[in-house]
């Protein structure tokens, strides 16, 4: 833990935050567009988190750069914990979708892959995956119930930022 203590104070979680955020965009891009991987409702909606963080999170900091007070550092800080808490809501969610614990939502029920690379005929209706079925599962968790673990811990790990961040305030 005290490797990660610098990395939690300060105007470091957000940035870091950000980058993680930006990673996540980018595995799912890649799943998609190598992996030929398409994503189902459910998985663009746990993008959408990611992307809002990403615009919060760049706003408050320029904000914050503007008029730098640490008790913005900090609700910032929770805002992203509660940001990335949402994530795992929706991602754990979708595993249970998966696992049949959950119905789906209407408009998940798929009607077969979709291959966005291909423009053909465009009269066509384009069919979506089904939010159902995982394309494949490592150590008994699919991609989405993996989304809800790295989000539980990012937003953990915002809240310490936020404890962290305060009690710096503090003792400043």
């Amino acid at each position: 833990m005290s490797l990660l203590r610098p990395l939690l104070k300060d105007w470091q979680w957000p940035v870091a935050a950000m980058l993680v955020s930006a990673f996540m965009l980018a595995a799912a891009h890649a799943f998609e567009t190598f992996g030929k991987l398409y994503p189902c409702p459910l998985c663009l909606r746990q993008r959408e988190v990611y992307w809002a963080l990403l615009a919060m999170t760049l706003t408050g900091l320029a904000l914050w750069k503007a008029k730098p007070k640490r008790r913005f550092l900090v609700a910032l800080n929770v805002l992203i914990g509660l940001v990335f808490g949402v994530g795992a809501v929706v991602a754990f969610f979708h595993s249970g979708v998966e696992w049949g614990i959950f119905p789906p939502p209407e408009g998940c029920s798929g009607s077969g892959p979709i291959d966005l690379m291909n423009i053909g005929d465009l009269d066509k209706p384009m069919t979506v995956p089904s939010c159902t079925d995982a394309p494949f599962y490592v150590a008994g968790l699919s991609m989405a119930g993996w989304n809800g673990v790295v989000s539980t811990v990012l937003a953990v790990a915002s809240f310490f930022a936020a404890g962290a961040t305060y009690r710096g305030a503090r003792t400043s």
